[in-house]
């Protein structure tokens, strides 16, 4: 059966047991994605050494993944608006077990490296047609919120247990099982989703604009690129030329998506204020939240002197209060205005961010942790209720789009947060460091570009030498970390008064008008 979408009168149609069997489908490949890359993060310094690579083909077969997927997303949106959500979504989830395998086999660095941009293109099919099938499959508001919300909580709870995955595979297997885990998990896919999940197209859809797909890769790809490099070593003329390139194609996209009778991206669901915010909001939150993250993990490994493995043991706290944040958050916008959730969540979130700021040395690793938990349960709401929002507004024949959109703007956020807030920690850092007086100069160097260069210098000196170097280093990169989560609580609180002004239009779900928006009908082929 193919479903096309048409209006329809009366109450949405409730969701019922295929719907919700065929969610616990939509939820595999989320908790793969997020499974793979923190398994990865513990596997690459043993494939580094077995393949042989250098510093910058490790820069490479981590970022990758993502430059693909950001870059793709747009085209996948749309490309499943036009030939069928579940189609793009097999073809993907086939794709991304055979790069998996290839992946796993790789025999040198530049063969990973390959492998990995196939990874990232079949992970930019797999999201925003994953996420457009739950807007298809429930139309009723309330049952939509939950159904987001269990999507996101797989994608946190994979997060969770990825250290542990990833350490049990790694201690009694070769680091390819890495990358294998993924085939299995892609396999049932395939067998489940022919009868559990629907298609939802767009009868109305037109060919795909080649040209936009160019000038979408030309916008996304260099800014991303540009973000990262300036995130990983400091403001440059490379990585900005790079950014502004970006920026300038970006400027031609948008040009062409207005003159086209069937764009790419329909930029007319901007206009739409709760998608509008809800966008807005996602992509701040993503910048405000995101710096922090990366901070607290280089403070477990790099100041409390923990293991990549241990050290991913104490973030476990913090994603299972995310999750608990996700999944209440719809429920408590059943009886509360989701402006109000929004900004309280925010609110709970730079109540911790200042927690974290308390942290003064390598002792503070229980009040880093609590921080963190509950940074993470206030930032819960922000992702399902944004989502929501961007998804419910959205025409279901554009929710692929839509889709691509609210992933498309938590990666520019993500982006735009680690060279922000990390240029900022870098900044206190290298100001804030005093290297002890007989340090080499070029120890001294390699610590003043960061605290990982200050830990390996270190460890070359002699032992009183490269304990004090150490101590420094520690103590300038902790005054960082209390800059930049302080910077980001500010933020939050301002994420806070956004939300409520600018989404205090809507109502609670279960105040919500039937009927509101147009639902997919299923139609014979």
């Amino acid at each position: 059966m193919d479903i096309a979408t048409t209006s329809g009168d009366g109450a949405p149609p409730r969701a019922g047991r295929r719907e919700w069997t065929g969610l616990a489908v939509l939820t595999l490949p989320t908790l793969l994605l997020a499974l793979d890359m923190s398994v990865l993060y513990l596997a690459l310094p043993r494939l580094s050494a077995d393949l042989g690579a250098d510093a910058v083909e490790q820069l490479w077969i981590m970022d990758v993944y993502g430059f693909m997927i950001a870059g793709f997303l747009v085209t996948m949106g749309s490309l499943g608006d036009r030939i069928g959500r579940r189609r793009l979504l097999l073809v993907g989830s086939a794709a991304f077990a055979a790069a998996s395998v290839l992946a796993a086999c790789s025999t040198g660095p530049a063969m990973l490296i390959g492998a990995r941009a196939v990874l990232g293109i079949a992970g930019a099919t797999l999201m925003p047609s994953t996420l457009a099938l739950i807007g298809n499959m429930f139309a009723d508001a309330r049952q939509r919120g939950v159904a987001i919300a269990v999507w996101m909580s797989a994608f946190m709870g994979g997060t969770a247990v990825g250290p542990l995955v990833g350490g049990a595979l790694l201690e009694h297997f070769w680091w390819g099982s890495a990358f294998l885990l993924g085939v299995p998990v892609m396999v049932l896919l395939m067998a489940t989703a022919p009868f559990l999940l629907p298609e939802y197209r767009d009868p109305r859809g037109g060919r795909l604009d080649l040209a936009s797909v160019a000038l979408s890769l030309g916008a996304v790809l260099p800014l991303v690129y540009g973000l990262k490099e300036i995130a990983r070593q400091g403001p440059a003329a490379g990585p900005a030329l790079a950014a502004v390139a970006g920026l300038a194609v970006g400027a031609l996209f948008v040009r062409r998506q207005r003159r086209l009778a069937d764009p790419l991206l329909d930029l007319r669901l901007v206009a739409d204020r709760s998608i509008r915010a809800g966008l807005t909001i996602m992509l701040l939150g993503a910048v405000t939240m995101v710096g922090s993250f990366l901070l607290i993990s280089l403070y477990l490994q790099l100041v409390a002197g923990l293991s990549p493995f241990v050290a991913g043991l104490w973030t476990i706290p913090g994603a299972v209060a995310m999750v608990a944040g996700t999944t209440l958050s719809p429920l408590a916008a059943r009886r509360l205005r989701p402006a109000y959730v929004l900004a309280a969540g925010m609110a709970v979130a730079a109540t911790g961010l200042l927690l974290i700021a308390q942290v003064r040395d390598s002792s503070d690793v229980g009040v880093l942790v609590l921080g963190h938990v509950v940074v993470c349960f206030g930032a819960g709401p922000m992702g399902a209720i944004c989502t929501e929002l961007v998804l419910g507004a959205a025409p279901p024949e554009r929710a692929g789009s839509a889709s691509a959109m609210s992933e498309t703007s938590a990666e520019f956020g993500i982006a735009l947060g680690v060279a922000a807030l990390g240029s900022l920690a870098g900044a206190v850092y290298r100001a804030d460091l005093e290297v002890p007086g007989g340090v080499p100069g070029d120890a001294a160097a390699a610590a003043r570009g960061g605290i990982t260069g200050a830990a390996e210098a270190a460890g070359r000196l002699p032992g009183a030498a490269g304990a004090e170097l150490l101590e420094a280093a520690r103590a300038a990169f902790v005054t960082g970390l209390q800059v930049t989560v302080v910077l980001s609580a500010v933020l939050a609180a301002g994420l806070a008064v956004l939300a409520a002004v600018t989404l205090r239009h809507l109502r609670p779900t279960e105040a919500a008008p039937d009927g509101a928006r147009r639902d997919p009908v299923p139609v014979a082929d």
